[in-house]
């Protein structure tokens, strides 16, 4: 089988048949792939590790797992020094596009104890064993947002900004997507997945890769604002959140404290801003 036809696709073609008040059409549809990834971690001469099997839409996978590392503090930017898919031998046909391995410069000998073996998580979690805001704010890249930050006018036009891009939702109707803006709103980057907290890490890995900061004026989100997405924007030293949808308890506690303005319910005629 070639490598072109084992690779996985973003959406998939199926048949449905649509039901309305007065005709039944049946029609072609995309649904959004969903798929695991396995993100191996090699430091040094050891042999790669398991650190973390995440459901995903195929895509961006470098970035993906360049972002995770980063976000979850495993991996700085200048220590990443290869990502690649594995090339095991052993691999089955249906995982070969579906591990990349991540090699770091530096002698650790083992990943953190919530990183090992049996880590695994579907499309819909990201907290990744983070049972408090003391410890999501150790994985900070260090001081605040230094520069400027949107203000309420180009906060409720960003999530159109993003609407804009998200040519996969565009499609399938089934999938997050995640942008880093400029405090004047320019989109710098926008990554979509059928999990949020994918999205975020391929946005953060995409600036990684590409040799510039992970950190930005803000981070805007097509749903609602999770504590393992203020985590995220924590570690990458990002300036403010803005989503569509509302903040939880603990994601509006975390966002305080890591020094992140926070807006939920953004809309072009109305936003909320978390104090």
């Amino acid at each position: 089988m070639s490598e072109r036809g084992r690779r996985p696709g973003p959406s998939v073609r199926t048949r449905v048949v649509e039901h309305t008040t007065d005709a039944e059409i049946p029609r072609e549809d995309r649904l959004i792939t969903e798929e695991p990834l396995e993100i191996r971690v090699r430091a040094g001469v050891l042999e790669p590790r398991r650190a973390w099997v995440t459901m995903r839409t195929p895509g961006h996978d470098f970035e993906l797992a360049a972002g995770w590392l980063v976000n979850e503090g495993l991996a700085t930017a200048d220590s990443l020094a290869q990502v690649a898919y594995c090339t095991d031998e052993d691999l089955a046909p249906e995982q070969e596009f579906n591990v990349v391995t991540v090699s770091v410069t530096g002698t650790a000998t083992d990943l953190p104890h919530r990183h090992v073996a049996a880590s695994a998580g579907s499309s819909a979690c990201g907290v990744c064993g983070k049972d408090s805001v003391a410890e999501a704010l150790e994985t900070r890249s260090g001081t605040a947002w230094p520069g400027p930050r949107p203000g309420a006018d180009v906060v409720r036009r960003l999530p159109e900004a993003l609407r804009e891009r998200q040519q996969l939702f565009a499609k399938t109707g089934g999938v997050h997507a995640a942008g880093l803006a400029a405090a004047d709103g320019t989109m710098l980057v926008v990554r979509e997945d059928v999990g949020r907290h994918n999205a975020v890490d391929k946005v953060v890995g995409a600036r990684v890769l590409a040799g510039e900061p992970s950190a930005a004026a803000c981070l805007v989100l097509s749903g609602r604002v999770g504590f393992e997405l203020v985590q995220k924007a924590a570690a990458s030293g990002i300036g403010s959140i803005v989503a569509v949808g509302a903040p939880t308890s603990l994601a509006a506690r975390l966002a305080a404290e890591a020094g992140i303005d926070l807006w939920g319910f953004t809309s072009p005629g109305r936003t909320v801003r978390y104090c």
